[in-house]
């Protein structure tokens, strides 16, 4: 009997799953350098998030609105717990805190008009505030960071709620990065720095050491403002039970969770991508830590980090938040990762500009370089001008019109009058993990993973 030779697998040209290309490129620049990655934007890797959530629409159950005959109500109201003058804005999708520095000061301006046009806020971000902010801007959120860069109590008085950073979902337990190729004369004196020279933010504040510190600040924040404006608190997802509950405490009138798919403008990469938990998971434990302490609805829950869509802005809204704040998204609609930038009445190619990165619209994570080709990202007085205050603005108002249009029509399927009345039962996922990690059933069945059949 002939006994055919054995076949075994050709491993000539099959790639290792634990040291793939990416890996291997890794260790060899680690080899070649001694230095980690330092870069903007956000995760890149994949993650459980909202698309992994669908809606159940009314049909016979529920009656769905008519789109084009009933309204349904988007207005938000932030910081009511003790604030004199809580913050009443037309819809529940705010403008999360980007820096002067990371962005140009064009781009802070187009926040403030299309914050201004759709009646919501935007939020200064490190290094301080600026004078074209504050004038565009109807709303704006004065924020206290680790570093306290620029900062300054005449602006606190200025703003119309300060917001008491803890954290980033890009990079908790981590300070904020600004290399000195965007460290210009302007940043570089609202910053009290010398120009052209990297900035490192501390990863915790000066003068706390803990949660009863924390309370003590934001006291005399409360104090130097008259108890007018409300008091936020933002916090990277991390342990999102236990820190929401501490920024209660502390007596915060608002608390931010900002989930690991925010972006930044400049940090590590280990920490983008190996540090935090997904959005969908932070908001789950933050609703309940608020629910543990009856708080819910005392103090309002704003959620962040990798919020793209109107479905995703009805999906977080239906969890449990108040609010949503969009970063990443705004500077897409702005232009970044784009192929062409606007000036002088007429498109322009971005390419060239692209390709001297090392890269191509649509993959760019390069904003810590200062050399963003649309400029949005940047400090370099010819390349900012690729942004006019005006058009960034028409572009990024007819986002926020669009996120807003998506939201309440989900919100009309699903029976409801007010963006507010959409709760977890209109929810269920399509994945075991994203149902566990949301606390709604897994689609067809009546199953949370982790509470039993």
């Amino acid at each position: 009997m002939e006994t055919k030779p054995v076949q075994f697998k050709n491993l000539s040209r099959e790639e290792s799953y634990g040291f793939d290309r990416k890996t291997l490129d890794y260790i060899r620049n680690a080899a070649a350098h001694g230095l980690y990655e330092i870069r903007g934007m956000g995760a890149k890797r994949k993650l459980p998030n909202f698309d992994d959530l669908v809606f159940l629409g009314a049909s016979m159950s529920r009656y769905p609105l008519e789109g084009y005959r009933e309204k349904c109500l988007t207005k938000t109201v932030l910081g009511t717990r003790f604030a004199k003058k809580p913050i009443e804005l037309d819809i529940p999708i705010t403008i999360a805190g980007m820096s002067f520095g990371a962005l140009s000061a064009n781009v802070k301006e187009a926040l403030g008009l299309a914050a201004t046009e759709m009646g919501t806020s935007t939020t200064t971000g490190d290094g301080g505030m600026t004078p074209e902010e504050r004038r565009s801007s109807r709303t704006l959120i004065y924020q206290c960071l680790p570093s306290r860069y620029g900062f300054n109590p005449d602006d606190v008085r200025k703003a119309d709620a300060i917001e008491v950073v803890i954290g980033q979902g890009a990079k908790p337990g981590g300070g904020g990065m600004l290399l000195g190729q965007k460290v210009n004369p302007r940043v570089a004196k609202m910053r009290t720095l010398p120009e052209g020279v990297d900035q490192r933010s501390a990863c915790r504040h000066p003068d706390w050491t803990g949660p009863d510190d924390l309370a003590i600040k934001i006291q005399e924040l409360r104090e130097i403002t008259d108890w007018e404006k409300p008091i936020y608190v933002k916090v990277g997802a991390t342990r999102t039970f236990n820190d929401v509950k501490l920024a209660v405490h502390a007596g915060a009138d608002v608390v931010v969770v900002d989930g690991m798919q925010g972006g930044t403008a400049a940090t590590q990469t280990c920490f983008i991508e190996h540090i935090g938990i997904p959005t969908l998971a932070a908001v789950r434990q933050a609703v309940n830590a608020l629910e543990d302490l009856d708080m819910k609805g005392k103090v309002q829950l704003i959620v962040s980090g990798g919020i793209r869509t109107g479905a995703d802005v009805a999906k977080a809204l239906a969890m449990g938040a108040d609010a949503v704040a969009i970063g990443q998204g705004v500077l897409v609609a702005l232009g970044c990762n784009g192929e062409t930038y606007f000036q002088n009445g007429a498109h322009h190619d971005a390419i060239a500009d692209y390709n001297a990165l090392g890269t191509a619209p649509g993959f760019c994570h390069h904003c810590h370089t200062g050399k963003c080709p649309v400029g949005v990202t940047t400090q370099d007085a010819i390349l900012e001008q690729r942004l006019t205050p005006a058009v960034g603005a028409k572009h990024l108002k007819n986002y926020l019109k669009t996120l807003n249009m998506e939201l309440t029509t989900i919100a009309r399927a699903c029976g409801k009058q007010n963006v507010h009345h959409l709760e977890p039962e209109d929810l269920v996922a399509l994945t075991i993990e994203a149902a566990a990690m949301a606390g709604v059933p897994l689609a067809g069945t009546n199953w949370i993973p982790g509470r039993g059949f």
